[in-house]
C-alpha cells in the first residue's frame, strides 16, 4: 500500500518513519545537543575545563582537513570525510574516551578575493556569509562538533598567532650541530663574543654596519627575504610556489602562463629540516603512498660537491656519481644561474664552434635570447625527455679538477636552479640527456665505464648512453688518483676521498626540496608583521602590536598584466594604501618612520597550525597552554612524536599542506612552545564521491538531473549526450546538495548512504536512486521498536531466543571491530543483517502490546528490550538522530551519545558448529557439522568414519590426509 499510494499509507500508519518525521526528529535533537553542550570536550584546565572524570579518560583528538567556505556551498561529496570522522568520534565517546572533535574554516585565499574583484563585495563579507551558510548545512548533518572551539583563519584573534609564529620563525636559525632551531639572539651572541666568525669576512661583528649585520643574519634566519628566481604569473599578478604551477607551466588557478623572474620575496628555510622531515615519517601512521610522495618531494640523494675552476673563481656542482668525473666533457648551467652573467665574455673565444653560438654575434646576445626562450617553459617541460636538445655556449671554459682538461660551459633548459647547485658536469657516455646534447652540439663523449652489452668503447658507434652500476670504471687515471678497474661503490669512495684531500670537493647530501616561497602579491591574506626602516632593513613588530590587521581598501585586485608578458613586475593591493604602508612606530628606540611589508602570507599559513588553536581557542596570552597541548597532543606510547590521533582528508594535500604543517610543528617544538614534534600522528585519506558528467556535442556539460536514459543511451532535450564518471561540482552541472537528500529522506539516511557506499578510502559513484535503501533500513529499525499505527513502543521485557542472542552478539562484535577500523560500510551491513533477523524472527506487524506467539515460534511485534537497546546503541554513531529518539522512546534518560557501546558475549560470538568440507582428489564428498574448537586429530577421525567418505573411498588405501581444522579435510588415496 505504501509504495502504490503514499497518502493512504500515511493515514493507515500515522507514526511511520517518514522524511517529515525524520526532519522533525533531527531538528529537535540538534537543538538539544546545542543547548546541552553534548559534544563539549573538557580541557584539563582553563576556560574550557570540565568534568574531571571525563578528563581522566583516555583522550582522542579527531580532525578533518580545513574546509574552505565556498559560495557554492556543499554538495554531497564534501561531507564524506566529515561524516566519517563524526561516526568514528561518536564511537570513541561510547568506548570511554574524551573526544575532541570540531571544525573551523580556512578562509583566506584567492577565491574570495577574486569574487570581491568581480562584484565589489569585501572579501570578509562574502567569506563570512559563506561560512554561515556552510555552518547551517553542516549542522543539518548532525555532526558532533564542539562548537566552542570553532574559528576562521580570518579572525584577527586567530591570525594574531599566525603572525606570532612567523616572528618565531623569523627570529630563529637552525643549528646544524644541535640539529634544532635556536633563537637568533643566541647566534648574535656568538658573533658578538667572537665564538663564531663572521662568514665571508675578516672583520669583527662590531665593525659591521646595521645593514651588513642584517644581511649576515638573513643567511641564517628560518624566515628570510631574498632576491631569487620565482614563478611569476602576470595573468594573476602574483608569484606562485612550485607546487602551484602545473606540469604544463601554467597557474593551477586560472591556467595562465607562468614565467621565471627574479624578485625579492619571503622564504621559509624548510630545507634545514629536510633530514628530520624524512626520518620522522617512519614513526607516523600514514598511508605508505603519502609517505612515498613526501620522500620523493624531499628527494634526498648522497654524492659529492665538486669545484670546477673558471678564471680564478669556480662553478660548484653536485653529483651523485663522482666516479664519472673523468667523463665530464662539458658543463651546463641553468639559464637563470647567477654565475652566467659573471662568466659571459664580450666576444666569442677564438675557434668557437659555430653550432655552439646559436647564430648570435656575441655570447651576451646568445645568452639573452636563450634565457627568454627558457623562461616560457615549466620545470616539467624543461626536464622532458625531448630528443631535440637546446642550449648555447656562454663563451667560457672551466677546468675539470681531476685531469685538468678545459671543458666548455653551456646554458641549457634541462638544468634547473631548483635542484642541486643549478649546475652540472655533463657525462654524455652515462647520461642519456647529456648524450643527446653532446651529439647535437658535437661535443666529445669519453667512455669511462666498460660496457657489458657488447657495444665496445668506441663512442662514435653508440646510439645511446650506457649506464650500469655493475660495470667497471676505465679511462679514469690521473696524477694522484686512479679509478680504473674499480666498481662504482669503491670508485665513489676513492674519488670522494681524493676530492676532499685535494680541496676541490667533498662528500655531501643533496635534497630536491627547495625553500618555501612564502610571499603572495594579494590582499586577502595575513599581513606580515614586518616593517622596513629607511635603510631597507627588516624589523619584526613586537608582540604588543599584534595582530597587524588588514586595512580596508577600495581596490582588492593586484595589478594583472597581459598573461603572456613576462617583462612585468608585481604591484600589490596593499602598496596602494599609503596611510597604512608608511607609519611612525616606536620599536624600542624612539619613534621612527617605517614602511610596512605589502606582500601577504600564502593561504597555507593559517592551516599550518590550526590543530593547536582547537586545543585552546580563546587564549589571548599564549599560542596554547603547555598543559593543554600535552594532554591532547603530547608524545605517548605508540606516538613518539605526539600529534593528532586521527586526521582525515584528501590525498591531494600529500605534499603541500602536510609538509608545511610538519615544518612549523618542528620549529615550534625546537623552541619549546609545544611538546609534539609532529602535527598529525595518524592520517587517513578518504576517497571521492564521483558523479556522471553529461556533455553535448560541443563538449559542454548539461544538467545531469534532466538527462534521460533510453535503450542504453543518454539524451538531453532530445539530443544524444556522452556520459563519463568524474568529479561532482556546480560547474559540471551534476552536483547534488545534501539539503536535497535531507529534505527527501533525512540526514540520518544521507549519513548511512555515504558510509555504506563502499570502503572509505575508495572513490565511488553517487546514485540518488540507491539512497532509498538506507531509508528503508531506518524504517525497519523504527518498526522494530515503534507501532506505526499508535506510536506505542512494542518491545517487551523478555529473554531473547538462542538464535537472536547469537545474531545480536555477532553483530556487536563485528560492528565494534568495523567502527574501530573505520570499515563503516561493513558495519552497516552487519547492522542491517541483525535488523533483518529481528524483522523476520519477531515480525513488525505494528501490533502493540504484549508478545504473541505466532506460527513456527514467531514472536509477532515483540522484540526483546535488551536486543532493541543494543541495536539502537550500535546505530547511534552512524544515525544519531533516530538513535536518540528511539533511546528516549525505550524509556532511557540522557543522551545516547555518552552511553557505553555494547560488548559482545564471547560465548555467543563463536558458532556452535561450523561446516567442514571433506574432499577426495579435490572433489567434495561430504560436509560435516563440527565444533569450531575441534582438534585436527579428532576431525581426521570424524571425517574418515563418515559413511559418505567411506563409500567414496570404496576400500582404497589412503596415502595422505591434510587437515585444516575446523573447515577442511583433504584425503589423497593411495
Amino acid at each position: 500500500m505504501s509504495e502504490t499510494n503514499p497518502a493512504a499509507a500515511e493515514v493507515a500508519a500515522p507514526h511511520r518513519y517518514t522524511a517529515a518525521v525524520a526532519a522533525e526528529i533531527e531538528a529537535r535533537w540538534q537543538d538539544f545537543w546545542d543547548a546541552e553542550g553534548t559534544y563539549a570536550a573538557p580541557n584539563p584546565k582553563g576556560d574550557l575545563a570540565g568534568d574531571p572524570e571525563l578528563v581522566a579518560k583516555p583522550k582522542k583528538f579527531i580532525m578533518d582537513m580545513f574546509p574552505y567556505p565556498s559560495g557554492a556551498g556543499l554538495h554531497v561529496g564534501h561531507p564524506l570525510g566529515y561524516i566519517a570522522t563524526d561516526v568514528f568520534a561518536r564511537f570513541q565517546r561510547m568506548t570511554g574516551h574524551n573526544v575532541l572533535h570540531t571544525l573551523g574554516f580556512d578562509a583566506f585565499g584567492l577565491p574570495a578575493e577574486q569574487y570581491a574583484v568581480q562584484t565589489g563585495t569585501h572579501p570578509r563579507v562574502s567569506t563570512e556569509a559563506n561560512i554561515e551558510n556552510m555552518k547551517v548545512q553542516l549542522r543539518r548533518l548532525g555532526l558532533g562538533h564542539d562548537k566552542r572551539r570553532s574559528f576562521a583563519t580570518i579572525d584577527p584573534d586567530y591570525y594574531k598567532w599566525t603572525q606570532w609564529i612567523f616572528l618565531q620563525i623569523f627570529n630563529s636559525w637552525y643549528d646544524d650541530e644541535a640539529q634544532k632551531a635556536r633563537p637568533i639572539a643566541e647566534l648574535v651572541a656568538q658573533f658578538e663574543s667572537g665564538e663564531r666568525a663572521v662568514p665571508g669576512s675578516t672583520r669583527a661583528w662590531s665593525e659591521l654596519s646595521a645593514g651588513e649585520r642584517a644581511d649576515v643574519l638573513g643567511g641564517y634566519r628560518l624566515a628570510y627575504a631574498s632576491d631569487a628566481p620565482v614563478n611569476w604569473c602576470p595573468g594573476l599578478g602574483t608569484v606562485l610556489a612550485n607546487e602551484e604551477v602545473t606540469a604544463e607551466g601554467r597557474s593551477e588557478r586560472g591556467n595562465f602562463p607562468v614565467f621565471k623572474a627574479k624578485l625579492r620575496q619571503w622564504n621559509m628555510r624548510i630545507t634545514a629540516y629536510a633530514d628530520r622531515l624524512l626520518d620522522d615519517l617512519n614513526e607516523l601512521d600514514w598511508p605508505e603512498a603519502i609517505k612515498l610522495q613526501q620522500r620523493n618531494w624531499i628527494g634526498r640523494s648522497e654524492g659529492a660537491r665538486v669545484d670546477f675552476p673558471v678564471d680564478g673563481e669556480r662553478i660548484t656542482v653536485f653529483t651523485t656519481r663522482p666516479d664519472t668525473l673523468f667523463g665530464a666533457s662539458y658543463m651546463v648551467l641553468a639559464p637563470e644561474h647567477p654565475l652566467v652573467d659573471k662568466f659571459t665574455p664580450d666576444a666569442w673565444p677564438e675557434g668557437t664552434h659555430d653550432v655552439w653560438t646559436g647564430g648570435h654575434a656575441t655570447p651576451a646576445a646568445a645568452v639573452a635570447a636563450y634565457r627568454a626562450q627558457a623562461a616560457s617553459k615549466s620545470d616539467v617541460e624543461r626536464q622532458a625527455e625531448a630528443k631535440d636538445k637546446t642550449g648555447v655556449f656562454i663563451g667560457s671554459y672551466a677546468t675539470n679538477p681531476v685531469n685538468g682538461e678545459q671543458v666548455p660551459v653551456f646554458i641549457a633548459d634541462y638544468v634547473l636552479m631548483g635542484y642541486g647547485t643549478g649546475a652540472i658536469m655533463a657525462v654524455p657516455c652515462g647520461d642519456q640527456r647529456d648524450f643527446e646534447f653532446a651529439r647535437a652540439f658535437e661535443l666529445p663523449i669519453t667512455c669511462i665505464v666498460e660496457p657489458t652489452d657488447g657495444r665496445g668503447t668506441d663512442t662514435s658507434t653508440w646510439e645511446d648512453a650506457f649506464s650500469s652500476y655493475d660495470a667497471k670504471i676505465i679511462n679514469s687515471t690521473a696524477e694522484g688518483v686512479s679509478l680504473d678497474g674499480l666498481g662504482v661503490a669503491e670508485a665513489k669512495a676513492r674519488i670522494t676521498e681524493w676530492l676532499e684531500r685535494s680541496g676541490v670537493g667533498e662528500g655531501t647530501v643533496n635534497f630536491r626540496l627547495r625553500d618555501w616561497l612564502f610571499s603572495r602579491q594579494r590582499y586577502w591574506g595575513e599581513p606580515f608583521p614586518i616593517v622596513y626602516d629607511e635603510d631597507g632593513i627588516a624589523h619584526p613588530l613586537p608582540e604588543s602590536m599584534l595582530p597587524l590587521e588588514l586595512p580596508e581598501v577600495e581596490d582588492y585586485s593586484p595589478r594583472t598584466f597581459d598573461p603572456d608578458d613576462a617583462d612585468t613586475e608585481p604591484e600589490t593591493p596593499l602598496s596602494r594604501n599609503e596611510d597604512w604602508v608608511n607609519v611612525t612606530l616606536d620599536l624600542g628606540d624612539g619613534p621612527k618612520r617605517y614602511r610596512r611589508e605589502t606582500n601577504t602570507m600564502p593561504n597555507w599559513a593559517g592551516s599550518c597550525w590550526y590543530e593547536l588553536r582547537y586545543l585552546d581557542p580563546h587564549n589571548s596570552e599564549q599560542l596554547v597552554d603547555p598543559e593543554i597541548e600535552r594532554y591532547w597532543m603530547g608524545p605517548r606510547e605508540g606516538q613518539p612524536h605526539g600529534g593528532v590521533d586521527l586526521y582525515v582528508g584528501g590525498a591531494e594535500h600529500a605534499v603541500l599542506h602536510l609538509l608545511y604543517a610538519r615544518f612549523w610543528s618542528k620549529v615550534l617544538f625546537d623552541l619549546g612552545h609545544v611538546s609534539s614534534a609532529e602535527p598529525f600522528h595518524k592520517l587517513f585519506n578518504q576517497g571521492m564521491i564521483q558523479a556522471y558528467v553529461y556533455r553535448d556535442s560541443r563538449g559542454i556539460a548539461v544538467p545531469a538531473a534532466e538527462v534521460e536514459e533510453r535503450d542504453g543511451a543518454y539524451y538531453y532535450q532530445g539530443e544524444k549526450v556522452s556520459r563519463l564518471l568524474g568529479k561532482m561540482g556546480k560547474s559540471l552541472k551534476n552536483a547534488v546538495t545534501p539539503d536535497e537528500i535531507c529534505a527527501e529522506y533525512g540526514a540520518d539516511t544521507l549519513r548511512l548512504y555515504e558510509m555504506a557506499m563502499g570502503p572509505l578510502d575508495v572513490s565511488r559513484p553517487w546514485d540518488t536512486r540507491a539512497v532509498v535503501g538506507q531509508f528503508r533500513l531506518l524504517q525497519r529499525l523504527w518498526r522494530n521498536v515503534v507501532d506505526e499505527s499508535t506510536g506505542a513502543v512494542t518491545v517487551v521485557d523478555a529473554e531473547p531466543d538462542e538464535d537472536t542472542l547469537r545474531a545480536l552478539h555477532k553483530a556487536i562484535d563485528g560492528v565494534r571491530g568495523d567502527l574501530e577500523g573505520m570499515r563503516f560500510n561493513t558495519a552497516i551491513a552487519k547492522v542491517t543483517e541483525l535488523n533483518n533477523h529481528l524483522t523476520k524472527a519477531y515480525g513488525s506487524s505494528g501490533a502493540a502490546g504484549p508478545s504473541v506467539e505466532g506460527g513456527g515460534g514467531r514472536r509477532v511485534g515483540a522484540v526483546p528490550r535488551t536486543v532493541a537497546e543494543s541495536l539502537v546503541l550500535m546505530v547511534a554513531p552512524l544515525a544519531p538522530h533516530i538513535a536518540e529518539e528511539l533511546w528516549r522512546k525505550l524509556g532511557r534518560d540522557g543522551s545516547v551519545v555518552h552511553e557505553d557501546f555494547p560488548v559482545a558475549d564471547p560465548a555467543y560470538v563463536v558458532d556452535e558448529t561450523v561446516t567442514c568440507v571433506v574432499q577426495i582428489k579435490g572433489k567434495v564428498k561430504a560436509r560435516l557439522e563440527v565444533s569450531p574448537a575441534i582438534s585436527e586429530e579428532e576431525l581426521e577421525k570424524v571425517a574418515l568414519s563418515d559413511e559418505k567418505v567411506v563409500a567414496a573411498l570404496d576400500g582404497a588405501g589412503i596415502r595422505k590426509v591434510i587437515v585444516r581444522a575446523p573447515k577442511l579435510v583433504n584425503i589423497v588415496p593411495a
